[in-house]
């Protein structure tokens, strides 16, 4: 009895370490259901190489740990829609810091996808995928990749020089509409995606992702759900997470709350104190409140054709009197605002600004 303690002691070692190396081949083995990436390698030539997408890559269905998403008030691009999905490396989880951007770790791809719908009025009459951008967090910094997809719509490939698509739908009232969509070069990214003169997501902000989305296995809110998938950590109670309005949803917001939500997302990520058009002094984040910086009864800092001779940034019940709503509603270069992403008007966001002037914004200039 003696000996046979000696005898057992080295063969439960011998036991619990092969299950050891049994558990770390589990984990190193590659799933091939979850993407593939090399980050040595990027950006890859083809977007399928990531293999972020199962099955037929134009149904966008997401592989094993690539979580789809959806914001509250999303920017305006041509009438394009959006499919947004996020990915990290294993053991890789990004931290609340508040209701501003999450902080994402290195390694993450945000991955979204522009599309037309050829009727804007029923989805299920098919649709056109025109490119993929993704947004890499490497160990420096963000960098991006715009993948443009081919006429079968089966793959996508690395572009960094831009180009203009003629893209062709039916719009909400019926009528055909078509515009020549600008897909960005490399170095057009920078013009919104500039904080601080450093290349940053604008759109997943937590108070902008603070909403419930329709998940495969039901409905979850978003915060929630990559805190339970291990994508997020340091999340507080829902109640104590700010939620942006969605500008076009009359239930989530007073107009006030909808017309700042659409200003944050189509406007703010250049006008900041942080960004391209500080200098410009009009401030349009959520949470900005002196009306002056939000551009009531504000002077421009410069004359010409984008202040089309008007005298302030708004006036407050005069839409028509507003340097805003003027550039807001011009497709010319030099004066259109935004300066990318739009070629054509935003009809549904004039009409809300428009009205936010008209009705909730009260005193005189003089």
């Amino acid at each position: 009895m003696r000996y046979s303690n000696y005898f057992f002691v080295p063969v439960l070692f011998l036991f619990l370490l092969g299950l050891a190396n049994l558990s770390s081949c589990k984990k190193d083995k590659i799933n091939p259901n979850a993407p593939q990436v090399d980050f040595n390698r990027l950006p890859y030539e083809t977007l399928s190489e990531y293999n972020f997408f199962a099955g037929d890559m134009k149904d966008l269905s997401p592989n094993e740990e690539v979580v789809p998403y959806d914001l509250n008030s999303p920017l305006f691009s041509d009438y394009a829609d959006k499919s947004r999905f996020v990915w990290m490396p294993n053991g890789q989880t990004a931290s609340y810091t508040g209701e501003g951007l999450v902080d994402f770790p290195i390694g993450t791809i945000i991955i979204k996808t522009f599309y037309f719908n050829n009727d804007l009025r029923d989805p299920s009459l098919g649709r056109n995928i025109i490119e993929t951008r993704l947004l890499i967090r490497q160990d420096t910094a963000w960098q991006q990749a715009t993948y443009i997809w081919n006429a079968a719509q089966d793959e996508a490939d690395f572009n960094v020089s831009g180009r203009q698509i003629t893209v062709n739908w039916t719009h909400f009232d019926g009528a055909a509409r078509s515009t020549n969509y600008y897909i960005p070069n490399k170095n057009d990214c920078k013009g919104c995606h500039n904080v601080d003169s450093k290349l940053l997501p604008i759109g997943p902000k937590a108070r902008n992702l603070n909403k419930d989305f329709a998940y495969a296995d039901g409905p979850m809110n978003q915060l929630e759900k990559w805190q339970a998938v291990g994508y997020l950590q340091n999340v507080p109670t829902l109640s104590q997470v700010a939620k942006l309005p969605n500008w076009k949803d009359p239930a989530t917001g007073d107009l006030n709350a909808r017309a700042r939500a659409y200003l944050e997302i189509n406007c703010a990520h250049c006008h900041n104190l942080d960004a391209p058009a500080d200098n410009s002094g009009l401030l349009l984040d959520y949470n900005v409140t002196d009306m002056t910086d939000i551009g009531v009864c504000k002077s421009p800092t410069a004359s010409g054709a984008g202040s089309g001779s008007l005298s302030y940034v708004i006036v407050p019940g005069q839409p028509d009197e507003s340097i805003m709503v003027y550039r807001m509603e011009s497709t010319e270069i030099d004066v259109a605002m935004p300066e990318l992403a739009r070629s054509v008007r935003h009809d549904e966001g004039v009409d809300l600004i428009r009205e936010w002037i008209s009705t909730s914004l009260t005193g005189s200039c003089k």
